[in-house]
Formats: C-alpha cells, sequence, structure tokens
C-alpha cells in the first residue's frame, strides 16, 4: 500500500487549504484514514480519523470546527478540508492507514501504513 499526501502550501492566517490522500496498492475494505502533523520540534499527532464508513469521526480538540476530514472510496482518496488557519497549525502533515480501524483517536504507532508528509505553513 502507498500512500501519497497533496495539497500543502503556505497561506495567511485566517485563509483555508484542502489536503488529500490517495491510496494505491493493495488496498481492500474497511480500514480507518487518519491525518497527522508534526510541528518544528514536536511529537507526530493524530488530529483527524475517519472510518471506512465515514460515520464515525475524531477530532483532536484544536482543530474541532476547523478542520473536516472525509473521504471518498471509490477514489481510494482522503481529504482534509482546513478553514481558519493559524499561525499554530504550522506542521509537516501526513497521512496514515489503518486495517479494521474506526474514527478514533490513534497513536502514530498504531497506523499501517503512512503517507509522504506535506508541509503547511500559516503565516501571521
Amino acid at each position: 500500500v502507498q500512500l501519497q499526501a497533496s495539497g500543502g502550501g503556505l497561506v495567511q492566517a485566517g485563509g483555508s487549504l484542502r489536503l488529500s490522500c490517495a491510496a494505491s496498492g493493495r488496498t481492500t475494505a474497511n480500514y480507518a484514514m487518519g491525518w497527522f502533523r508534526q510541528g518544528p520540534g514536536k511529537e507526530r499527532v493524530n488530529i483527524a480519523t475517519i472510518n471506512w464508513s465515514g460515520t464515525n469521526i475524531y477530532y483532536e480538540d484544536s482543530v474541532k470546527g476547523r478542520f473536516t476530514i472525509s473521504r471518498d472510496n471509490a477514489k481510494k482518496t482522503s481529504y482534509l478540508q482546513m478553514n481558519s488557519l493559524k499561525p499554530e497549525d504550522t506542521a509537516v502533515y501526513y497521512c496514515a492507514l489503518r486495517w479494521g480501524g474506526s474514527g478514533t483517536y490513534y497513536s502514530p504507532g498504531a497506523m499501517n501504513y503512512w503517507g509522504t508528509g506535506t508541509q503547511v505553513t500559516v503565516s501571521s
């Protein structure tokens, strides 16, 4: 399984970005997709997770109400819509897959596959 994240960039505070994560390879049904981020000098943190059907979703408190995770299983793609961005959202963002997972918090070690990171920089 390969995951390719894209959509990062430089944006002013208050702006929006949409990240995408495309999966390829031997992907079958019933896997959760998660988005993580790692700021400078910080640990990698799970900020959003969605289960296979999209009915169970987790958000880390700092992104609730601003970020929306979604997925299109036909396209094997997960999305992270980020609105009202703040300078503290600056980080490298990663997508990850967990077989049989649900829409809940996961530590990085719980994920089975990782995508390449995409840099998000929010200027003040």
